[in-house]
């Protein structure tokens, strides 16, 4: 794993500094030196009567960013005319964000009993963004193996360090990729939120897994590797296209061992998806002559009792059904949650071993 190096940035916001392998940056980073400030309000968190889920209320959001110039970008390492949120050069660094939706302070949130009107509560947690790089152009998928591998160790980290903060339910890596997906910074980078409650998604992964009699991941990965679907195959992991996919290009994967979170990860395992994960976002930038837009999204083991039943799986979607047409979130999607594909997921899976290779 990557060495760390710590800092405080103005505010009192935690930064880390991780470094490539090969780096001949110093062991030490530059102080910031914007003037002291407090720390970013911490949002609200509403409890939903209608589904059971919390949404968190951040209005302070409003205000962070939105695709600033390449010289005032807050993620490129600081200049005399631009005092960023990167106070040194770097190769990955990692800080808590400005505007968090989760954080900063820590605690258990516990909804009383037969109380499910109007209650809501601190949106404790924590949200970090993750700098892929000091340069403020180019995407992860373009870059090389070594500096993948150094994300991959900052994420390992950040697993590790999240999940034992106090309330934290559930720590989800990811990268939003493109203007289509929402992005307001173009600087390469993915974000982290440590959640104080286990996401929607995860609550229905985990009742999936506990109904089921067998060993439900073992058993979906041979699935899937046995399938038209498979994309991928590597010492360690496997990349298929899921049976059920819902989005126009959908790539799922596993470890091929059970593996809770990024941070049960060997060095060697790492780094070997290190290299299938260049493959995988290389190859979607062929699918089409300009780059796709996804969500990269790792699915981590929430800190439940029987957490070892659940393993990592890392799930890419894009919406883009064609080179000049996206797939919108129309009534039946957005309203009720029932997904139409628009494209076959044995097509998906064709077109993708096909870039990929």
């Amino acid at each position: 794993m990557n060495q760390r190096i710590d800092g405080k940035l103005f505010d009192g916001r935690d930064i880390f500094y991780f470094d490539d392998a090969s780096s001949t940056l110093p062991k030490s980073r530059l102080a910031d030196t914007r003037e002291p400030d407090e720390r970013p309000q911490t949002a609200q968190l509403r409890f939903d009567p209608l589904t059971s889920e919390w949404i968190t209320v951040a209005s302070h959001r409003q205000q962070r960013a939105f695709l600033p110039p390449a010289h005032a970008c807050p993620l490129c390492p600081t200049t005399k005319d631009n005092l960023s949120e990167l106070p040194d050069n770097f190769d990955v660094a990692v800080f808590e964000n400005k505007g968090p939706a989760f954080g900063p302070s820590a605690g258990e949130i516990d909804l009383p009993n037969g109380q499910r009107f109007g209650f809501s509560t601190t949106s404790f947690g924590r949200c970090e963004v993750v700098v892929f790089s000091p340069e403020h152009a180019g995407s992860l998928g373009n870059m090389s193996t070594e500096r993948i591998r150094t994300v991959i160790g900052a994420w390992m980290d950040r697993t590790d360090n999240l999940q034992r903060i106090a309330g934290v339910k559930q720590v989800f890596p990811f990268e939003n990729r493109g203007e289509e997906i929402g992005v307001t910074l173009h600087h390469p980078h993915g974000q982290i939120y440590a959640y104080p409650f286990v996401a929607p998604r995860t609550q229905k992964l985990v009742s999936a897994a506990q109904s089921y009699s067998g060993d439900f991941f073992g058993d979906l990965l041979k699935f899937e590797a046995a399938s038209e679907r498979k994309v991928l195959e590597s010492d360690n992991f496997v990349a298929f296209v899921p049976f059920a996919a819902r989005w126009p290009v959908e790539l799922h994967l596993l470890p091929k061992r059970n593996l809770a979170d990024l941070s049960q990860l060997t060095d060697s395992e790492a780094s070997e998806l290190a290299e299938v994960y260049k493959q995988i976002l290389s190859g979607l930038d062929q699918l089409y002559e300009t780059p796709t837009p996804y969500i990269s999204a790792w699915h981590q083991a929430p800190m439940i009792e029987g957490r070892d039943k659940i393993r990592l799986m890392l799930q890419i979607t894009s919406p883009r059904r064609a080179a000049d047409k996206l797939k919108y979130l129309a009534g039946s999607e957005s309203a009720m949650g029932a997904f139409v594909g628009d494209i076959a997921p044995e097509v998906t899976a064709e077109r993708l071993r096909e870039v990929i290779s």
